[in-house]
């Protein structure tokens, strides 16, 4: 088909897409590339709120218009300073206005953003800079500049460094290092002197062009620089739109971090599409009183973050009168009533509808306002396996909570669950203009426009990452039922092969055990060994309860972990968790990781999860034991 071709359209709460993905160039609102629809939505939008921040605890609005004049001077001064198109811009800092300023600004002049951890080490950052040959680096604050001067040295081709906040550093004279305000003035002046480039350098923008370079969690060796496409990006707002739209009239809470394509997509990517407002949260450790505050309409985390807020709530419920609890005891029957009809797709009956509303009214609506979730119309949950119970609980309290996949590759979307079609204990079906098949090997494939361009600088790992016929190798192994619904029950590369010669999964495994209210991690270990074992991470704030409640004595979080009754509980899950396995694939004897880990340490991700390889190494000395 000539790529000049208008495609078909069909308007969803108001914004056109292709009416049938995949066939056609993905177009949204007549635009082919996200800094095109960008620019088309700060004209569109003007002064109507696009952000909302917390200056000195007060909510503050910053408008399109604001958007639009920050990422011009941003993507101007990089220009003037130096930044061709095709070369990358890093990003350091925590979810705030100015990194989706900045992502914005550096795509419109042809750059390519990249996003770093704030959890990464100085020796990190390192790698990345000169991996990516980034040739300027933003960073939030004076703790993230203080990883750059460990490193400059490394890092002769970065040419400058952009300061966000000024606080301790007033003094600062560097060469290299500019103020975020001085780089606005930067930005004003080429505009003066440019008038019209910056309109000019999105016009030049075509779908192929990389826009992104998106760092994998490197679990398996050094971390690879994934490539999104403008047109990866506008065909998962096509997806995300055909699937789980958003309206314009929705507030959403931005807290995950921005590197990730997750958070990138749902508070950057597709509030430009959907016209809603993003409201960034103060930090990582506010997020549940931020909810509270802004009480989203559409909510995505991953499951650590749900399973942490059902656990608020137990905790509230065991401390509450006993009347209380037993209100909230039949509210929860009346709510799990109902959900079953709702999670079967089936009519909910007017009795069992009328004692919902009941106890809703009674219990069920507090508890929403004072999680926050009051307003919530859909949640959303991926990343990592989450329990079916967890998703019926928030069902059942009037939370419809969804689950979905993707990855990097897939440009953050691949398969979602809906309210018309929904399958617990799935991942859903293939997005629209997507396909996806099972290999012989078992391993899930994938083919459409959300999938990536390959690795930055990689062709060798690219190749291999896809199959002769230009499928996505995802790694991931899994099922897909007879009506289309994707079930993942582990990676490819995590197989167990026991010295028996069985081959195991140890995903079905260790998803099993997190199910558990007590366990928030597990890693199965057994590669060439006569049986399985487990290191296991207890969720510190049930397990530390259920201590407390039992006058347990512990001092510090490796008390609690070497106390015989925390180790017996654990034990009577992870037997519960063997009934349902063949002997060879339980669990012969487990150890307690008695360390409280943070996205700071090499065994976790950002997004929370237990790194398989950095385990076995960290806590080789708990492992020989169990053998």
């Amino acid at each position: 088909m000539d790529a000049t071709t208008l495609p078909a359209q069909t308007v969803i709460n108001g914004v056109s897409f292709n009416a049938t993905p995949g066939q056609r160039p993905v177009m949204v609102d007549g635009t082919q590339t996200i800094v095109s629809l960008f620019q088309k939505r700060c004209a569109e939008l003007g002064n109507r709120t696009a952000h909302r921040e917390k200056d000195h605890g007060i909510w503050k609005s910053y408008s399109w218009a604001d958007y639009w004049t920050h990422a011009k001077w941003i993507g101007m001064a990089l220009r003037k300073l130096g930044l061709q198109r095709g070369e990358v811009v890093s990003i350091l800092s925590e979810d705030r206005k100015e990194w989706a300023y900045s992502d914005l600004g550096i795509q419109c002049v042809g750059g390519i953003a990249s996003g770093v951890y704030t959890t990464d080490s100085a020796s990190q950052l390192a790698y990345l800079i000169n991996d990516s040959d980034s040739r300027f680096l933003i960073v939030e604050n004076e703790e993230q500049l203080d990883k750059y001067f460990q490193i400059e040295a490394e890092v002769p081709g970065l040419l400058n460094v952009i300061i966000l906040e000024d606080e301790g550093l007033h003094d600062l004279n560097h060469d290299r290092c500019i103020m975020i305000d001085d780089l606005y003035k930067i930005g004003q002046q080429a505009e003066k002197e440019e008038p019209g480039v910056f309109e000019a350098e999105i016009d030049k923008a075509q779908p192929q062009d990389i826009g992104l370079l998106i760092y994998t969690s490197g679990t398996t060796g050094m971390p690879k620089g994934a490539m999104l496409s403008q047109e990866n990006v506008m065909a998962g707002l096509e997806a995300g739109a055909h699937r789980l739209p958003v309206l314009e009239t929705d507030e959403q809470l931005c807290f995950l971090p921005l590197c990730h394509i997750l958070e990138r997509n749902v508070s950057i990517y597709f509030p430009i599409s959907s016209k809603a407002t993003v409201n960034f949260a103060e930090s990582p450790e506010t997020v549940f009183a931020n909810l509270q505050e802004v009480s989203p309409a559409t909510f995505v985390a991953v499951p650590r973050v749900w399973e942490k807020i059902y656990s608020q709530v137990l905790i509230l419920a065991q401390e509450a009168t006993p009347a209380g609890r037993a209100a909230f005891g039949m509210a929860l029957k009346a709510g799990f009533e109902r959900a079953e009809y709702l999670l079967g797709n089936k009519p909910v009956p007017a009795g069992v509808a009328a004692k919902f509303w009941l106890w809703d009214r009674l219990v069920l609506r507090n508890l929403r306002r004072m999680l926050g979730m009051d307003n919530m119309r859909r949640g959303g949950t991926g990343a990592a396996p989450i329990s079916p119970e967890l998703l019926k609980w928030y069902w059942a309290i009037g939370v419809p909570l969804l689950e979905g996949w993707g990855m990097t590759e897939t440009s953050g979307l691949g398969s979602i669950n809906t309210f018309e079609e929904n399958k617990v204990g799935s991942i859903g079906k293939a997005v629209p203009g997507y396909e996806i098949r099972i290999a012989d090997d078992g391993e899930i494939q994938t083919k459409g426009l959300n999938n990536f361009k390959g690795y930055w600088r990689n062709n060798e790992k690219t190749a291999e990452t896809f199959t002769d016929d230009g499928w996505l190798r995802t790694g991931d192994i899994g099922e897909l039922d007879d009506d289309g619904y994707l079930k993942i029950t582990g990676r490819l590369k995590d197989i167990i092969i026991t010295a028996g010669g069985k081959n195991i999964t140890p995903a079905e495994i260790e998803s099993r055990l997190k199910f558990s209210h007590f366990i928030s991690d597990a890693v199965i270990i057994g590669d060439r060994r006569k049986y399985l074992t487990a290191l296991i991470m207890i969720d510190q704030e049930n397990v530390e309860k259920y201590a407390q409640d039992r006058k347990v004595p512990f001092s510090n979080f490796a008390s609690l972990c070497a106390a015989q009754e925390v180790k017996d509980l654990i034990a009577e899950e992870v037997k519960a968790v063997n009934k349902e396995f063949a002997r060879v694939e339980q669990i012969k004897d487990f150890r307690l990781i008695d360390v409280l880990l943070t996205a700071e340490d090499e065994e976790l991700t950002a997004t929370m999860k237990l790194k398989r390889s950095y385990v076995e190494k960290a806590h080789a000395h708990l492992i020989d034991d169990m053998y």
